[in-house]
């Protein structure tokens, strides 16, 4: 019996992700689908081969194996509230949410109370699987350096807040430095790879840097690590999703291969 996933958020990842159910991508069902605004959801269902049920949030853990969020942070605390207290489990994709370390704290509690698990996809970078090895001794430094064209930084609570022109940059700029949990705070819809990263690290605090720059058309994530076992450097540059320019396409791509992962037999990489 194929594996049951519900869908909470019909954006550019949520479409991705039942897009690639529904053409065959992963061994799956889509079994239902929710969203704030009934119309986009509607809309996804429309746009997919085999349609699938528009449902509230406790319908959808009901029907399904697995729940999961591409909704937003602020929907994080009850999509998985809903979904591990019915022993589902979920795959939560606005791991910015995280950042706040008593959701986090009761998030794992509840998994573990109900026997279930939490995925975090990797997102928007790569080195996560060096990371985690390394975590495993003594790890000194983690900097994350992301570079957005300024489409993709627009209307981030500390473009607003600051009052950052950023339609007067000619060149590279950095707009901000910080620890990964102020990162995610001033820029929730943006570098949520950071919340990753902190998590990855087990807490470690990570050094955040964002660039703007005009004329790049690509989203840049640079990695540096130092630790007893030596040094890695990582750089991704992805492609925005065609949705949202917000939105790295491999963050989509990164979420599909966690569940493709959950339902091959052979587990590849740490």
């Amino acid at each position: 019996m194929p594996l049951k996933v519900g869908l909470v958020g019909c954006g550019a990842i949520g479409a991705e992700i039942a897009k690639a159910i529904d053409s065959g991508v992963v061994d799956a069902e889509l079994i239902a689908v929710c969203d704030h605004n009934p119309q986009t959801a509607l809309a996804l269902i429309e746009s997919l081969q085999h349609k699938t049920k528009k449902a509230d949030l406790a319908e959808l853990v009901r029907l399904s194996d697995v729940v999961v969020e591409a909704a937003s942070q602020k929907a994080v605390p009850a999509v998985a509230r809903a979904a591990l207290a019915a022993g589902k489990r979920l795959m939560i994709m606005s791991v910015g949410a995280l950042a706040d370390m008593d959701l986090f704290r009761e998030i794992k509690s509840l998994a573990k109370s109900h026997c279930s698990q939490v995925y975090i996809p990797s997102g928007a970078i790569s080195g996560l699987d060096a990371l985690k090895s390394a975590r495993a001794g003594r790890i000194e430094r983690v900097t994350l350096t992301t570079t957005k064209n300024p489409s993709g930084l627009r209307g981030a609570p500390y473009i607003m807040e600051n009052r950052i022109d950023l339609d007067s940059l000619s060149g590279p700029t950095q707009i901000f430095s910080g620890s990964a949990i102020e990162a995610v705070r001033a820029f929730p819809a943006n570098v949520n790879v950071a919340a990753t990263l902190y998590l990855a690290a087990g807490e470690k605090e990570v050094l955040v840097k964002v660039f703007a720059d005009p004329n790049i058309r690509v989203n840049r994530h640079e990695i540096e690590v130092e630790g007893d076992f030596g040094r890695f450097f990582t750089r991704v540059e992805n492609v925005p999703s065609p949705r949202n320019p917000k939105t790295s396409y491999l963050a989509a791509l990164s979420a599909i291969s966690t569940l493709r992962s959950i339902v091959e037999p052979i587990k590849i990489g740490t």
